[in-house]
């Protein structure tokens, strides 16, 4: 059987098995043809409430477990992104418009994601402390609890996986609320492959919907931490209503992310990495590169070799043969990107390339001459957009890296003395010298600062072990003091 057999999951919800949501039920399209692909259920706040006492439950059962118990399901559910690549390949590319590479890396990264949580278990968990008292003074690291994940539609199944499977693996139990637009990727295809893996029931609960249902999973009085993933504007709600709980927020948000390319480097490889920065899966991803600094020596020669490249790539739908880039998720996406360029234009901006689409099918757009005022500048686009502008100084590049509210990514092209010397005095959770912004590993700590998020909470031991458990303190003493009371 298919592991997306649609006669499991469609028009269903997951709490503790499959089953209508009180919310309805919504078509899956591809944003290519407008095709449905299938039907998913929605949930309501009142399934949330259900799925949090029932998750509540099966939390403590699952964290009993031995470890080797819980890191042989996190294998066997990392073998099954591997042996259905095709069928989750498919998937990825019909509902989220992405080409082929950009499909098999959510499938690669899913089965990574798996395999790195599947050490969780067993890695150290606490440390002896000293002490003066005498006895054994030790801190471990518990479950938090329940999880909740929200993820977005730009890389559903890897934005979802990397909070859900060290999640589980630490002992947890996860509301998972996907995007509406990609509950499969995002939602359906985990729950299936964790089902299939052998998770107790209750211990993963798949709850579609909209804005309602995520403040529900944010409320729910059992739930401990919540992981968002997503704009810095529902980030801002999404924090504000966690504290007001008292929960832990782990925020990855957006970006306006930097590539500065320095004197003497290599042009037209410095344009290609600009372009791939930009220009990836349209655009769509935090990680894209939303402003180019260019040295002035550089800075013609770059924008016209930019240009060129993004007037070569190949736009339409992924699923009909190999194009570079595929739609924008939706209309509203679409008329925000278009709006910004346009609006970026009359200010007085050059539009070097693209600027117009058909449909769904956005050209990849390169501006020049650009004011640090103007929209395509100032703000994160989300779109495939690259502005341009000169520098006459690494110290001119530095100001007006910093100058963004964002410091989610930096890339840094040139000598790699002159680059680590600049990356010294940048704010921003990610620096990658002589690569492009968009990077992401199993195993490699991922988040940014300021309006980027809440710092690195996901990737590696330590920051998952860090956003998923809670500190204890244990003393032993040999003995029972005499207290003086």
């Amino acid at each position: 059987m298919a592991l997306l057999d649609t006669t499991v999951w469609t028009g269903k919800i997951y709490v503790n098995g499959w089953r209508d949501g009180r919310g309805g039920a919504e078509d899956v399209t591809n944003p290519s043809t407008d095709e449905t692909l299938g039907r998913i259920g929605f949930a309501s706040p009142e399934d949330v409430y259900e799925a949090a006492e029932k998750a509540e439950a099966a939390q403590r059962e699952w964290a009993a477990l031995k470890p080797s118990e819980r890191a042989a399901v996190l294998r066997r559910a990392g073998l099954l992104f591997e042996e259905h690549v095709e069928e989750v390949m498919d998937w990825v590319v019909r509902e989220t418009g992405a080409i082929q590479p950009k499909a098999g890396l959510e499938a690669s990264v899913a089965a990574a994601e798996c395999y790195e949580a599947s050490a969780l278990p067993t890695h150290p968990h606490g440390e002896y402390l000293p002490s003066d008292a005498p006895h054994w003074s030790l801190s471990r690291r518990v479950p938090a609890g329940v999880v909740t994940v929200i993820s977005p539609f730009n890389f559903p199944l890897i934005l979802s996986i990397r909070s859900v499977a060290p999640a589980l693996a630490l002992g947890n139990a996860v509301l998972l609320k996907p995007d509406p637009r990609t509950s499969v990727t995002g939602g359906a295809l985990i729950m299936r492959v964790f089902e299939e893996a052998g998770l107790p029931p209750g211990v993963l609960q798949l709850l579609p919907g909209g804005g309602d249902v995520g403040a529900a999973a944010v409320e729910a009085p059992q739930v401990d931490v919540v992981s968002f993933t997503g704009s810095t504007a529902a980030g801002r709600h999404v924090g504000a209503a966690a504290a007001q709980h008292l929960k832990r927020a782990h925020l990855e948000l957006g970006g306006n992310n930097v590539v500065i390319v320095l004197p003497g480097a290599d042009v037209d490889l410095a344009a290609g990495v600009g372009a791939m920065g930009s220009f990836f899966h349209q655009g769509q991803i935090c990680m894209t590169t939303g402003r180019h600094l260019v040295h002035e020596d550089l800075h013609d020669e770059y924008v016209d070799k930019l240009a060129a490249k993004a007037e070569a790539l190949v736009v339409g739908d992924p699923a009909e043969g190999p194009v570079h880039m595929g739609p924008i998720i939706d209309e509203r996406q679409l008329k925000s990107i278009d709006a910004i360029v346009q609006e970026t234009a009359i200010a007085g901006a050059r539009v070097v390339a693209g600027g117009s689409h058909d449909g769904l099918f956005y050209r990849p757009t390169v501006l020049a001459d650009l004011t640090h005022e103007m929209t395509a500048w100032k703000d994160e686009i989300f779109g495939p957009v690259a502005p341009v502008m000169k520098v006459s100084s690494a110290e001119e590049a530095v100001e007006y890296a910093n100058a963004s509210e964002y410091g989610l990514s930096v890339s840094i092209i040139g000598d790699v003395g002159e680059a680590m010397k600049i990356a010294d005095r940048i704010r921003s959770g990610k620096i990658h010298i002589n690569e492009m912004t968009v990077a992401d590993e199993a195993n490699a700590p991922f988040g940014g600062m300021g309006a980027s998020g809440t710092g690195s909470r996901f990737g590696g031991p330590t920051a998952n072990i860090d956003a998923f458990t809670e500190t204890q303190w244990i003393t032993i003493s040999p003995d029972v003091p005499h207290y003086p009371f």
